[in-house]
Parts: C-alpha cells; sequence; structure tokens
C-alpha cells in the first residue's frame, strides 16, 4: 500500500496501532478498501455485516446474501474475521415504522438518514463499543472528522471528494460517539478507492455502488410502497387549477419531480417539462407548473423542526450555507431557531423544497447539524 494514502488519511490523527476497531462492513467497495487501510494502520479489525431487513417480510428487494458473501471474500483476503448482526427490529421500529408514517402523510423521508442515526450510529456503535469493547467503530462514508480541536469537539467535516460527499446523510448523528468514529477513505477520491481495491485484489474492487433506498434497492418503488400503504388516485392540475392528468398516489410523488407525470404533449403548453410543486393533501390532487424557471417551483425560505446539531445549538440569527437534497450545491441563507421551530431564509429563490427531506447546515466545510422541513416559504 502506497504511503500517500496512508499519509492522506486522518494523517492529523492519533496513534490507532494496536487498538480495536469494529468496521461496519457492508460488501460495497468503500468499506472494503477502509478494512485494508484500518488493517494496515496496525488497528485490531473486526468486520460486522449488518443486516438490517428480513427478506420475509415483503417480496425480496435486497441483494443481501450477494454482499455479505461479498463481505465475506474481502475479509478472507484480508485476515479480518467477518461477524454478522440481525438488526432487523431495530430497524422496523425505528426507521420503517417513520418511514412509512411520513409517506401516509403526504411527505417524502429519507430513511437513510435515521437509519445512520438510529441503527449504524446508535445500534451498532452499542454493540461495537459495549459487547465486542472496540475502542472505535468505523464505516466506509465519504466523511471526515477533526482531531484534537481547539475547542474540545470532535467536527464533522466534508470529504475530499465533494461528489461523494456524504455528510448530509451523516447530519442527524449523536455528536456524543464521533470521537469513536473513523472514517478511512474519507480524504480519498473515489477514483483512488476504486484504484486501491483493485491494487489490493479485492473482490469488490468494481463492484457496482448501491443506490435506491436501501431495503429497496433501485427498482420496483411503487410495488414495494403498495405492498404497506393503499394507493388513491386522484387528480393532476396545473397551478391554475386545470384538471391535466391523474396520478397514481400523492405518496409515489416529490416536490420538484418531473418524470412520470405523464402530462407533456399538450397543445396549449410550452413545450417545456412539468414539475411537481405542491400537494392538496384534503382534495387529493397533486399540483403541477410547466417550466424549471416557473416561481411555483421556488421557494424564499422554508421551516423545518426536530433541529440536531453535532456540537452545541448555534446561536441565530446566523449566516451559513445549507443542502435541501443530497449533492445540491449550497445555498446561503440564514438560520433562526425558536425552540423546535427552525426558520431558513435563503439568499436568492430556490427550487425544490419537499417537506419531509432534510435541510442540512454547513460552516465552511463542517457539517453544523439539520432538521426535517415542514414547509416551503414562497415570500
Amino acid at each position: 500500500m502506497t504511503e500517500s494514502v496512508l499519509n492522506a488519511w486522518d494523517k492529523e490523527g492519533p496513534d490507532l496501532s494496536g487498538k480495536s476497531v469494529v468496521l461496519g462492513l457492508s460488501g460495497g467497495v468503500d468499506s472494503s478498501v477502509s478494512a485494508a487501510l484500518l488493517k494496515e494502520r496496525g488497528m485490531r479489525v473486526t468486520a460486522l455485516f449488518m443486516k438490517n431487513w428480513e427478506e420475509d417480510d415483503t417480496p425480496s428487494y435486497c441483494a443481501a446474501a450477494q454482499d455479505r458473501e461479498d463481505a465475506q471474500k474481502v475479509c478472507d483476503r484480508l485476515g479480518i474475521e467477518l461477524k454478522t448482526i440481525n438488526f432487523a427490529a431495530e430497524y422496523w421500529d425505528r426507521v420503517f415504522e417513520n418511514f412509512l408514517s411520513e409517506y401516509a402523510a403526504g411527505r417524502t423521508p429519507n430513511p437513510d438518514i435515521l437509519c445512520n442515526k438510529e441503527i449504524k450510529f446508535r445500534a451498532f456503535f452499542d454493540y461495537a463499543t459495549k459487547v465486542l469493547k472496540a475502542d472505535y467503530i468505523a464505516t466506509g462514508h465519504y466523511a471526515c472528522r477533526s482531531f484534537n480541536a481547539p475547542d474540545g469537539y470532535t467536527h464533522l467535516l466534508r470529504s475530499a471528494d465533494t461528489g461523494k460527499d456524504q455528510t448530509y446523510f451523516l447530519h442527524a448523528i449523536h455528536g456524543s460517539v464521533l470521537p469513536r468514529v473513523l472514517f478511512p477513505v474519507g480524504n480519498m477520491l473515489k477514483s483512488q478507492v476504486r484504484e486501491l481495491a483493485a491494487k489490493l485484489n479485492l473482490a469488490t474492487a468494481r463492484k457496482k455502488d448501491s443506490t435506491g433506498i436501501c431495503f429497496i434497492g433501485e427498482k420496483r418503488f411503487h410495488e414495494f410502497l403498495e405492498h404497506y400503504l393503499p394507493a388513491k388516485k386522484g387528480e393532476i392540475v396545473t397551478v391554475d387549477g386545470e384538471v391535466v392528468g391523474e396520478h397514481d398516489g400523492l405518496m409515489f410523488a416529490t416536490i420538484g419531480q418531473r418524470k412520470g407525470l405523464h402530462v407533456g404533449g399538450r397543445r396549449e403548453g410550452s413545450g417545456e417539462a412539468w414539475y411537481v410543486v405542491g400537494k392538496d393533501l384534503v382534495n387529493n390532487r397533486l399540483i403541477i407548473a410547466q417550466g424549471h424557471d416557473h416561481p411555483a417551483l421556488y421557494a424564499m425560505g422554508l421551516e423545518a423542526t426536530a433541529p440536531t446539531f453535532l456540537t452545541h445549538r448555534p446561536e441565530t440569527p446566523l449566516k451559513l450555507t445549507c443542502k435541501i437534497r443530497y449533492r445540491q450545491p449550497d445555498v446561503p441563507c440564514t438560520l433562526f431557531l425558536e425552540g423546535d421551530k427552525v426558520t431558513v431564509r435563503f439568499e436568492k429563490p430556490t427550487a425544490a423544497v419537499a417537506p419531509g427531506q432534510s435541510v442540512v447546515f454547513y460552516a465552511g466545510e463542517e457539517c453544523l447539524g439539520g432538521a426535517v422541513i415542514v414547509k416551503a416559504l414562497k415570500e
């Protein structure tokens, strides 16, 4: 392994040689390379494969069996013990029931954020540190953490690969766990991770990245959701109230969505794409507008609730930047806090503020925390 790669990882961190670490090994390339880096660092590494979904609960959508097999191949290659733990009950109670209730209420939740908070950095963290007595846990997330910060806190920082940075999904974890968390690939580019996996002849070197919701995968979202929630068809209307189509169920639509509406080609239209701009829950109507520049698609701010902060609750008003969805460019804004009520004012109109999604706050490279969006503010 090249010295340059090792120097890129937590070069200002503590001496980890001889320390014990439990790595969440998913069967993907990022956690696989993390295992190699941890072992090269001289740590005593145990890998833990987490099973968070019981396939018997619904038609099988997961690739858990293949992922477990790939994880074992990586461990065999690196000489690391692999354990398996079943967190399906915790996942159902702490993540999936919330997922269903949010969709039933017409909102669009992000279960990956709650999974990180409740499973990977709570249930897994507790099992690794309390049962297995590990000094640290580690994951393959693209994120970084500070070491020896002057204020005594451990800060969550963006990864070196801005296109893969996953701090958006980590903003809600409890800050008290961060001092015992390692992100071995956080200071690497994805291309470097792939290259290193190939050099080490890891079985996951060319494995495709997983996408979609973790327990559904990439396909058949409608079919999966209808297994738990009855869909109710309704009218699709323009912002002017004209009925232009029929939706399969409000729960299938997201603010800002443009695909799958099946209302294109109207003679009186401009020819531009149509976008979801609202949901009328009372009348079961989906509201759409034509054109990416339509004012109904944009908001000047938002209201949110259930704020969480990784170090301390900041004094407001505070100028910073935020993201209202993953991989979105940072939006300059001002944050206001009043109890559990969060108000965000954007410096310029911002598209597709979706209730149920998270707004995540940044101060430069640091992820401060976030909150769950309740509504868009148009004025």
